[in-house]
């Protein structure tokens, strides 16, 4: 596909698209809170327990206030990390630079402004003219550093599970499609229609199809009009929230063909969210289960079908159904029971036990997938 014209957002664009990324910060923010509290009671604790310790045994007093002292540095350095992780995700939850990093570009722009003031030294009118051309290219470079988080959220699109819940009612194709570019700016009804007939062709529909309302278009056709919406402000990167689900299955092959052919053509990358894991296995690269909001198991499609290690991606694996009436009249279902983790010690915490597969484990787990993929510790 040809390069769209990138469009610079409109205000209210951004307001809208922003609210994501300030909720991210948001949590960051508190888990660090919690991160912050634990280290200090941690600390407390452990110098409350050699305090303890040096009331039995007075002899290992001054051995007990060495040790105190190594444990209030190494704890007062991990606070300190966290403080710091803390304050820089206060200023992204306002969109806004770090102190560090705005300090780094003005230090820039102030190295160049010294540079273009010393080659301009003696030079002709024209040529200071072009000094200052190639000085105000230079600074328009710098200040694309400066953090944007609108710019890297227009770069990103999503694709909805129910396609007719996802469409106005009340616009036409054209409208539904073009919503995107009109909202960056684009003004150019040519440039529109031109843009949104490419996109029609680029998911398997015809410009005919652009007058029309979505009711008058099967499940297929709204879902491939929600994909050409989100490719019409050329993306990198889409979500794909269930996109076959509530379609029928004739037709979800169809899609993800599609899908799978656009990936391709446009090198997209698609964040694919389903609960089929057969389907998953043929469009994904990379798999990761998730259990009540957690990552448990991450790894390529290959990789996680051949050696499935926890438990709940096993019990995923096992309600498969297959084609094969003897096989299926065979097949045995592996339940989940979350209670077989005994998680109040040990806590578990995403490893990557072999290349490219993380596993959400405890020491004691993973000691038993390293046994289970034989590798030795």
């Amino acid at each position: 596909m040809a390069e769209i014209t990138k469009n610079k957002p409109s205000k209210d664009e951004i307001n809208k698209t922003l609210n994501a990324a300030k909720e991210e910060a948001d949590a960051k923010i508190n888990e660090l809170k919690q991160q912050i509290k634990a280290l200090k009671a941690e600390t407390a604790e452990k110098i409350k327990k050699i305090k303890a310790d040096a009331k039995a045994n007075p002899v290992r007093f001054e051995v007990d206030k060495v040790e105190i002292e190594k444990i209030k540095e190494k704890y007062a350095e991990l606070i300190k990390q966290a403080k710091s992780e803390y304050r820089d995700h206060k200023y992204y939850n306002k969109l806004k630079e770090t102190p560090a990093e705005k300090a780094a570009r003005l230090e820039k722009i102030k190295a160049a402004k010294a540079a273009y003031l010393e080659r301009i030294k003696g030079k002709s009118p024209d040529e200071v003219a072009h000094e200052k051309a190639l000085y105000q290219a230079e600074i328009e470079e710098i200040m694309k550093t400066k953090t944007n988080y609108a710019n890297t959220m227009s770069k990103m699109q999503m694709v909805f599970q129910d396609p007719i819940a996802s469409l106005n009612p009340r616009m036409i194709v054209k409208d539904i499609i073009s919503e995107g570019l009109v909202i960056r700016g684009e003004r150019n009804k040519a440039v529109i229609e031109e843009k949104v007939n490419k996109i029609l062709d680029m998911v398997g529909l015809i410009p005919d199809h652009a007058t029309r309302y979505p009711h008058e278009f099967s499940g297929g056709q709204r879902q491939r009009i929600g994909i050409a919406r989100a490719l019409i402000v050329d993306p990198d990167f889409i979500i794909a929230d269930e996109p076959i689900s509530a379609l029928d299955v004739s037709i979800q092959a169809q899609i993800l063909n599609l899908l799978n052919d656009l990936k391709k053509e446009l090198g997209l990358t698609i964040l694919f969210i389903a609960h089929d894991l057969s389907v998953v296995k043929y469009f994904c690269d990379r798999i990761a289960v998730m259990y009540y909001g957690k990552i448990v198991e991450l790894a390529s499609s290959e990789e996680l079908f051949q050696n499935p290690l926890h438990p709940y991606t096993k019990s995923l694996l096992s309600a498969i159904p297959q084609p094969d009436p003897i096989y299926e009249a065979k097949r045995v279902r592996v339940g989940y029971d979350p209670s077989i983790h005994n998680y109040t010690v040990d806590k578990p915490k995403l490893v990557e036990i072999k290349p490219g597969h993380f596993i959400y484990a405890n020491e004691a787990e993973l000691k038993n997938y390293r046994a289970i993929l034989g590798i030795e510790e």
